[in-house]
């Protein structure tokens, strides 16, 4: 079966995709999940920004959005040129709770506005609530774009059947050993971005013996071929670092393209098999 590569333009580093608002989102950025807060954050901010990534995602939950923003101050790089992504956290959701936490997360970041904010985990009773003070963030012109993270089809639908906003993302656990072609099927018919967290399976994807034979192909490291996978998927990715060389190396990607047969070979791999929470069963 022909894989279903992306109709986007992938050109280089700073490229962009547009949201279903119009407003271009990086498909390429650097995650910070457990980079701790002080000078490996920075320090991991500021050498993606160097190297040439204008995105940068983190969360309340990762206590690191202070260091995300003194990173961003440090690189010297004017903050319209940056596409800042964070996460509200469980136990902030609800109307009020999600304007006061917001408000908090735009004062550890020390900037006035975020490109995109998200809901981390969909917390049943809560995330519709949590919506409408997303939505009226948005119309306030303080948030660029809103989406949700970690939401399978029956929760985006159950959120889009009240919501006057549909998300602009959705951000999943996505990499070779769970693809989920039907969850980026409905968000491609509905217009909401899939994007990848934990793209290179917390490092499962450096071992992996057909992801290696392919890399070799190509001159590549399992993790730049799993990375490119990801964006001829037509699916953003954020891979996490605090390595100055692997910041670099995960940036390395618009020198080659997988065939249609490597793409094939990649979606097999799929055995539907989380290394994160399964969202439908999330300790909250």
């Amino acid at each position: 079966m022909k894989t279903e590569t992306a109709q986007k333009p992938i050109t280089n580093l700073q490229g962009t995709w547009e949201l279903n608002n119009g407003y271009k989102m990086p498909y390429l950025g650097l995650g910070v999940w457990k980079a701790e807060d002080g000078e490996e954050v920075i320090n991991a901010v500021k050498w993606a920004i160097d190297a040439g990534y204008r995105h940068i995602d983190t969360a309340k939950a990762y206590d690191n959005e202070e260091g995300v923003g003194k990173g961003i101050k440090a690189s010297g790089v004017d903050r319209k040129e940056l596409f800042i992504t964070s996460k509200l956290w469980n136990t902030d959701q609800g109307y009020e709770s999600t304007l006061n936490a917001f408000h908090k997360t735009l004062d550890r970041l020390d900037t006035d506005y975020l490109d995109l904010y998200l809901i981390h985990w969909p917390v049943e009773g809560k995330y519709k609530d949590t919506w409408r003070a997303m939505e009226k963030l948005y119309k306030e012109g303080k948030i660029k774009a809103i989406g949700v993270s970690n939401f399978l089809e029956h929760q985006l639908k159950d959120l889009m059947e009240d919501a006057e906003i549909h998300p602009m993302v959705d951000q999943l656990e996505f990499h070779p050993w769970l693809v989920q072609k039907d969850l980026q099927k409905f968000c491609a018919e509905n217009n909401i971005q899939y994007e990848a967290w934990s793209p290179l399976m917390q490092g499962k994807a450096f071992k992996n013996e057909t992801l290696k034979e392919i890399g070799e192909k190509y001159g590549k490291t399992p993790a730049q071929v799993v990375l490119r996978w990801d964006l001829q998927n037509g699916v953003i990715t954020i891979p996490k670092s605090t390595s100055k060389d692997h910041i670099k190396s995960n940036a390395d990607l618009f020198d080659f393209e997988l065939s249609e047969d490597d793409m094939q070979t990649i979606n097999a791999l799929d055995r539907n098999e989380r290394i994160g929470p399964d969202p439908d069963n999330f300790d909250f």
